[in-house]
C-alpha cells in the first residue's frame, strides 16, 4: 500500500500513456470495416516515425551550426535507419483487401496523405521547399504556422554547403558545389567528416525516393487509377513527384567524378 500524498510508482502503461494511445484509432466505417484499424495504425505509425525523423533531422542542423559533423552524423544515421523501416512498412497496407480498403476510403474525403504535415516539413527541412505546398494548409491554422516556420528556416543542405564552406570550398553555385563535392569524393580518407556526411544525405535522399515509389506501386495495386480522396490524381500525381531531389548537387557530382 503506497504511503499517502506519495504517487503511485510509474509504471510501462504510465510512462508511455498506452491506454491513451490505443484509444486514439477512431473508425469512420458503418457497417464497421475489418481493415479501417490497419489502415489508421499505419498512418499513425508513419505520423510517429516523420517526429523523430523531423527530431533528428533539426538536431543535425543544429550540430552543423556548431561545426560539429561527427554528432550531425550520428543522427543522420538514426534518419536513414528509421526510413529502411518506412519503406518497408507501407506493404503491410498491401494485405489489406482492395474491396475491404473501398468500404471506407469515401468516409475519409476529402482528407487525403497529401495533408500530412509533418511530411512536408520534412520535406521543407531536407531543402525541398514549395510554397505552393502552403495552400492546402490554409484553413490549418495549427499547421500552417507550422509550415511557414520550416518554410522560412535554414534547411539541412543550407547547414551542410556551410559546412562544405568551412573547409575552404567555394559553394556559392550549383557548379562550385557540384565540384566540392568531386574533390571530397575523390579524396575520402583526406575529409572523412565530409565524406561520410555527404553519403548520408544522399541515402536520406535515397530513401525518400524510394518510399514515393513503393507509395506509387502500394496506391496502384490497391486503388489502380482512381482519383485520391483529396481530389488529387491519385497514382497519376504521386508519379510526378518521384524526381524530387533534396540534394541534386551531391548526385550530378557522381556524373563528374573520374580516376586519377
Amino acid at each position: 500500500m503506497s504511503e499517502y500524498g506519495r504517487r503511485s510508482p510509474l509504471s510501462y502503461n504510465k510512462y508511455l500513456k498506452v491506454p491513451e494511445l490505443i484509444g486514439l484509432q477512431e473508425t469512420l466505417s458503418d457497417p464497421k470495416s475489418h481493415d479501417e484499424l490497419l489502415f489508421i495504425v499505419i498512418h499513425q505509425t508513419y505520423e510517429l516515425w516523420f517526429k523523430q525523423i523531423l527530431h533528428e533531422l533539426d538536431a543535425t542542423v543544429k550540430w552543423l551550426e556548431k561545426n560539429r559533423p561527427f554528432r550531425a552524423n550520428h543522427s543522420l544515421r538514426a534518419v536513414v535507419g528509421i526510413e529502411k523501416v518506412l519503406i518497408t512498412q507501407i506493404h503491410i497496407l498491401e494485405s489489406m483487401a482492395q474491396i475491404g480498403f473501398l468500404e471506407f476510403r469515401d468516409r475519409l474525403n476529402p482528407a487525403s496523405g497529401f495533408q500530412s504535415m509533418q511530411f512536408r516539413e520534412l520535406e521543407f527541412v531536407s531543402g525541398a521547399k514549395d510554397e505552393n505546398l502552403l495552400k492546402p494548409f490554409a484553413e490549418d491554422e495549427f499547421a500552417t504556422k507550422r509550415l511557414t516556420a520550416r518554410f522560412n528556416a535554414p534547411s539541412l543542405a543550407d547547414a551542410f554547403w556551410r559546412l562544405v564552406e568551412k573547409y575552404d570550398f567555394q559553394v556559392k553555385t550549383n557548379d562550385e558545389r557540384i565540384a566540392s563535392t568531386v574533390t571530397i569524393l575523390t579524396n575520402p580518407e583526406k575529409y572523412q567528416d565530409l565524406f561520410t556526411m555527404q553519403d548520408l544525405l544522399i541515402e536520406h535522399d535515397e530513401n525518400i525516393a524510394l518510399w514515393r515509389y513503393h507509395h506509387v506501386l502500394m496506391v496502384e495495386r490497391m486503388m489502380g487509377m482512381k482519383r485520391g480522396t483529396g481530389g488529387s490524381e491519385g497514382a497519376n500525381y504521386l508519379r510526378t513527384t518521384l524526381s524530387k531531389r533534396f540534394f541534386p548537387e551531391l548526385w550530378e557530382a557522381r556524373t563528374h567524378l573520374q580516376v586519377k
